[in-house]
């Protein structure tokens, strides 16, 4: 028995641990002001870098949201990579630059923005801006991110927002919370310590000196969050600007949205298992807080996955308090739960209530249960490859 209540005890350690670093981010979150602040002073020398597989439906409203934010001296380029459709002709027309690339096995995004910073190398600018095909860039941010990353010499995120389709249903709005969560509240609780982010994507700013010796030619389906880890152990942690934001759709149809998810979540756990611990371990072994702040926050699960481990650990810690008398298990997932509970709602509070009501918020759970056979297919299916999102025709602007 006693040695029962130990294992049990030290695995709920384990399921208390993230739920009380998600819960301090929120809290810092929460005191944190996202004021918005004017770029001031020469901006340094920009090339904004779009990489594009099959984007001719939507490059030109992105391209478009860029053009009007750029000087004289700034470079907008499109990698049109592995295309079957117009996505160059159209990016052209926009008013970018356009490199084609093909090749029949290094296929990924990551490829494409090498491609297209070893043509900028012919002509360097002072900062690269990266940004997907299917965004749309709000004004001023170029000269925010570009300022940012000139002023502290490393990499700066974007605020980037995923948002559901007009009248899409619950299950699509659920996600733009737990989105909201990820990408806006816990780099926000980061920010408030001065510490480092995690690379989401799209948004993302770079010195030249910075990028140009990053590793980007990977297939790997989650390349932005290896390379903010790439280069904060390489002395470059990435810092979080809310001021500066990017935003998108989600798919509208049910087979691109669950495409997109498990390629995201998948990438995130493999991510999560595959270099957390080792992060820690460094950070700790060589006394970098900033490092450690990022091997810390990398081992938070993505929050339905979160939900499900506490909530099973509840359920079996019952059983065993019941049946056996051990009750370290429950006590520790009964604690969990309620930081867990108390953050979410927090959270929704300041920064979710214009995307879903309260009571729509307690389907959350019955969201995360549904989300079951994507993390079992972690397991048995797990997604390794990069595959392409599928858009619709008519995506909302």
């Amino acid at each position: 028995m006693l040695l029962l209540e130990i294992l049990m005890g030290v695995a709920g350690l384990f399921i208390l641990a993230p739920v009380l670093i998600l819960s301090t981010e929120v809290m810092l979150a929460l005191s944190s002001k996202e004021a918005a602040r004017a770029a001031t002073g020469v901006r340094p020398r920009l090339a904004v870098l779009i990489p594009a597989h099959d984007e001719a439906l939507g490059i030109r409203d992105t391209v478009r949201s860029l053009v009007p934010q750029l000087q004289n001296r700034d470079r907008l380029l499109v990698v049109a990579d592995n295309c079957t459709d117009n996505t160059a002709a159209v990016a052209s027309a926009a008013g970018a630059e356009v490199i084609v690339r093909t090749h029949h096995t290094e296929r990924g995004k990551g490829y494409a923005l090498d491609f297209g910073v070893r043509h900028l190398e012919h002509d360097p600018p002072d900062v690269v801006l990266i940004v997907d095909a299917d965004c749309h860039v709000v004004e001023g941010s170029v000269d925010v991110l570009a300022h940012a990353c000139a002023q502290t010499g490393r990499p700066i995120q974007a605020l980037n927002l995923s948002r559901a389709p007009p009248g899409a249903n619950l299950t699509m709005r659920i996600a733009e919370f737990a989105s909201t969560l990820k990408n806006r509240v816990r780099p926000l609780g980061l920010r408030r310590l001065g510490l480092p982010c995690q690379l989401t994507g799209t948004g993302m700013a770079f010195p030249w000196s910075c990028i140009i010796g990053a590793t980007l030619a990977t297939g790997h389906i989650v390349e932005d969050l290896t390379l903010g880890l790439q280069l904060a152990s390489a002395g470059y942690p990435p810092l979080f600007s809310p001021e500066a934001r990017v935003t998108s759709y989600f798919p509208a149809s049910q087979d691109g949205f669950r495409s997109q998810r498990t390629r995201w979540e998948h990438g995130h756990i493999g991510v999560l298992l595959k270099n957390a611990a080792p992060l820690i371990l460094q950070s700790l072994y060589v006394r970098n807080w900033r490092l450690l702040a990022l091997g810390l926050d990398l081992a938070v699960p993505p929050i339905a996955l979160l939900s499900l481990v506490v909530s099973s650990a509840w359920l079996l810690g019952a059983v065993l308090y019941v049946f056996m008398g051990a009750k370290l298990l429950f006590l520790t997932a009964t604690l969990a739960a309620a930081v867990l509970a108390v953050s979410v709602l927090a959270c929704w509070a300041r920064f979710g209530r214009h995307i879903l009501s309260l009571g729509s918020l307690a389907f959350g759970i019955v969201y995360a249960f549904r989300k079951v056979p994507l993390y079992l297919r972690f397991l048995a299916r797990r997604q390794l490859s990069w595959v392409r999102t599928r858009r619709d025709k008519d995506r909302p602007i």
